[in-house]
């Protein structure tokens, strides 16, 4: 095992294609595509309330914990799919809360079951790290670096108030240094 703290994006395909087929296939492989996608620490994924999610305007609305900054991200047609077909099994359940990720027993997701659930996800998918909820954070950073966007738009996106929080990033990233010497 290294001591890698990230997932690159294959890593998060195959820990999303290791969900397919799961009890609860809709509802994780919804997790790992937002926590991915938008940077969410597992408290706010866990934290998310049906509000929060805007399939009409195409919108997250997150709320950063630990002082961060709270944002508005745009939702992309994978994840209005993924959202929408957990929202359909969750319907079904009919649990008496707002909370967007429930379990079996309707009741909210819990940052140790989602702790669990992709440790698990990541043994049967084969990767190479142990896989753990925050590794989808920095994933996300990594790719958005990796996209070419600058340090301060991945500092607004993940909600970093400190920008040293967010230069680890960037400061490996090759791609950065492309656009030099032309």
């Amino acid at each position: 095992m290294d001591e890698r703290q990230h997932l690159v994006c294959a890593e998060v395909e195959k820990l999303m294609d290791a969900a397919k087929g799961s009890r609860n296939a809709a509802r994780d492989r919804c997790l790992l595509l937002l926590m991915f996608r938008h940077g969410l620490r597992v408290s706010e994924a866990c934290g998310l309330v049906l509000a929060q999610v805007d399939t009409e305007s195409r919108v997250l609305h997150v709320a950063r914990l630990k002082q961060g900054l709270s944002t508005t991200h745009p939702l992309r047609g994978d994840e209005i799919r993924a959202i929408k077909i957990w929202l359909a099994v969750r319907a079904k359940m009919e649990p008496d809360t707002d909370a967007f990720f429930v379990t079996e027993r309707r009741g909210p997701l819990s940052r140790k079951t989602a702790w669990v659930m992709i440790r698990d996800y990541g043994r049967l998918a084969g990767l190479p790290v142990e896989a753990h909820p925050h590794m989808l954070r920095h994933a996300c950073g990594f790719a958005l670096a990796d996209q070419g966007a600058d340090t301060r738009l991945i500092q607004d996106y993940l909600g970093h108030r400190n920008i040293q929080h967010t230069v680890m990033y960037t400061a490996t990233n090759p791609a950065r240094f492309e656009r030099l010497w032309r």
